[in-house]
């Protein structure tokens, strides 16, 4: 299948045809039976021969160029209509029929707040003549009308809020919120993308519209990406600031796994500039190695690593209700356990050489020693909860006496 693409260098066409070369290049292998042969990138510095090539060859059209800023309002209609026209004249000019989809917005609904788009009225415009193309030439014709998207590589200041604010709070610069209580209909790029291969592939979503609001249908006259979410704009600036001070509280919010904590994160993430993607973390260090506490969870806990010198015991304590894991990952160690109360103790020889996971379970005392006299033994730990220094629930006891 030869796919082609216009708009390919903006946001959502540089997103789908990342995608789309990761399957031509049999990189991305989730795809079922789906062989991309070319994936054809046109944009405004494409020429005029290159558009004639790739409408005589393709057998599958993504249209995504449009106007989103023009410096005048008439450009709206020259941008999201007449390119649309153009392209749909040379499909013909080479009789080429292969399903077309469009790139429109949700202000085409012209509903509410946006009854005066002009924006809106140029993106209906396209809607429609490319509902006409449909007839007149029997091809399959897919309008998507999409909400505010978000995601990598989407540019900030331009006009997606979230973008906007994902920037400037990771580069330390102000945002302005009016109002905190909007609410955002969010698309997440990767799940349009998902769904532009679905489309490619026959298993487009339709649907109506009833004011601004998607209604899922399976007969209704447009398509849609099936998952979105609603946010509003406080919502949004509150997770992006607990992200921005993940560093410094090593604390990351719950982002279960169809979120959009989860999407938003990895959407901040990816306009951190240089200097933030690398930060100290606290070691307490002493004579004996050191103790370096790498994330916070909410409600699961912490991890740590903790690093022991040759030869060196740590631990000798014990817990009422936390328990922890220890993970060796470098170096040779011995993690020895015994039951309050008892004489028996528990021993686990580890070693980097075979990574396991030994529980230390509670009301046990526990110590990990390193049996090396040269090479340090370094132990990820995790802890089911994190370390309260006014409720330490530990208590020294050693393992042997």
């Amino acid at each position: 299948m030869k796919v082609f693409v216009t708009g390919a260098k903006g946001f959502v066409g540089r997103n789908l045809c990342a995608q789309l070369n990761n399957i031509k290049e049999g990189k991305a292998r989730c795809y079922g039976d789906l062989i991309i042969d070319d994936v054809f990138e046109y944009d405004v510095d494409s020429t005029k021969e290159e558009l004639e090539r790739y409408c005589q060859k393709a057998d599958f059209v993504f249209n995504l160029a449009g106007v989103n800023r023009p410096k005048n309002t008439e450009e709206f209609m020259e941008g999201n209509f007449g390119f649309a026209s153009t392209l749909l004249d040379t499909l013909k000019k080479h009789n080429n029929n292969c399903p077309v989809m469009l790139s429109s917005s949700i202000q085409a609904t012209l509903a509410g707040r946006f009854g005066t788009s002009e924006y809106g009225k140029s993106k209906k415009a396209g809607e429609e003549l490319f509902f006409d193309y449909g007839k007149e030439t029997g091809a399959k014709v897919l309008v998507y009308r999409f909400p505010n998207l978000y995601g990598k590589w989407c540019r900030p200041n331009y006009n997606s809020a979230v973008a906007t604010f994902c920037n400037n709070i990771a580069n330390e610069l102000p945002i302005t919120v009016n109002d905190p209580s909007v609410e955002l209909e969010l698309l997440y790029i990767d799940d349009l993308v998902e769904e532009m291969i679905d489309a490619l592939k026959g298993n487009e979503h339709h649907c109506e519209f009833n004011g601004v609001e998607t209604v899922i249908q399976a007969d209704g006259r447009y398509c849609t990406a099936p998952v979105t979410h609603k946010a509003t704009l406080g919502e949004i600036e509150d997770l992006l600031h607990r992200f921005h001070d993940m560093p410094q509280t090593l604390l990351i919010p719950e982002i279960p796994a169809d979120s959009f904590a989860k999407r938003l994160y990895s959407t901040y993430l990816s306009y951190l500039p240089m200097d933030k993607a690398i930060y100290d973390l606290k070691m307490n260090v002493d004579a004996r190695g050191s103790f370096t506490e790498l994330v916070h969870t909410l409600n699961c806990g912490q991890v740590s690593i903790n690093i022991s010198k040759p030869s060196i015991t740590k631990g000798q304590h014990w817990h009422h209700t936390k328990w922890e894991q220890f993970i060796v990952v470098s170096g040779h160690g011995l993690i020895q356990q015994r039951k309050e109360g008892t004489d028996e103790v528990l021993n686990f020889e580890v070693s980097g050489d075979k990574i396991q996971s030994v529980i230390m379970l509670p009301g046990y005392t526990h110590n990990i020693i390193n049996l090396s006299d040269t090479q340090d033994l370094v132990t990820v730990m995790y802890c089911n909860e994190i370390f309260d220094a006014n409720r330490p629930d530990t208590y020294f006891d050693p393992v042997e006496k």
